[in-house]
């Protein structure tokens, strides 16, 4: 037939058909052309210069936290040693107002044990039992740290003793505590309560001889024979 056509006109390519590649596509797309990109010599000094300013600052925030710290730390312990020095002072002080006011209890006792003189059996039998009494007290006192002084015989030191009396003394030297009026107390090493003592003023001055009546010849010791 005339329509038909020929086996090798299938196979003939036209001339003016357009040649496209897959180079030629690449070379027109922008995004497929790689950019220049910087030397990694010339950005790592810089880097390197940014993490040690950074390190040198971290470390300067670190020294002032840390000296902020210390002396927080260093003001609070102080604050917790003054408290407790405080809190000491003021349980000792009303210990001491307590016991102050018991002490003239123990003063009586003390005097009427002096005093005491049982002649009979029922007297002694209430006498031993005032001694246990008195010496239950007494213990008492020394667990809780008082004790008494003991003051005769030794100098006079006003921060223990307080001087009512002074007379002359022949036996004593000046300044020395002869006798105790009122017994004193330690608290734990501290002054509970003064001893009330009489105090010596030393020897008293000598006695002048008899003045002679004017004309009278002095005596003279007699003579053996």
């Amino acid at each position: 037939m005339g329509s038909e056509t020929s086996p090798g006109e299938d196979l003939q390519t036209p001339v003016d058909a357009p040649v496209t590649t897959a180079a030629a596509d690449a070379s027109d797309d922008p995004a497929a052309t790689p950019r220049s990109q910087p030397p990694a010599a010339e950005a790592a000094p810089d880097r390197v210069s940014q993490l040690e300013a950074e390190l040198e600052a971290l470390r300067a925030q670190h020294e002032t936290l840390n000296g902020q710290y210390m002396r927080l730390a260093a003001d609070f312990d102080n604050f917790r040693k003054r408290q407790s020095r405080d809190n000491e002072d003021l349980r000792l002080q009303i210990t001491c107002a307590n016991l102050s006011e018991i002490l003239p209890v123990l003063d009586n006792f003390d005097r009427a044990r002096q005093q005491l003189t049982p002649q009979h059996e029922e007297a002694q039998t209430l006498h031993r039992s005032y001694q246990g009494l008195y010496r239950q007290l007494v213990e008492v006192f020394k667990q809780l740290g008082v004790s008494p002084m003991r003051v005769e015989g030794e100098p006079f030191d006003p921060t223990l003793h307080e001087a009512v009396m002074r007379e002359p003394s022949d036996s004593h030297h000046e300044d020395v505590v002869i006798e105790e009026l009122q017994r004193g107390y330690h608290l734990n090493g501290r002054v509970l309560r003064h001893a009330l003592v009489k105090v010596s003023m030393g020897p008293g001055p000598a006695q002048p001889e008899e003045a002679q009546e004017p004309g009278e010849q002095p005596t003279s010791p007699p003579q053996e024979a």
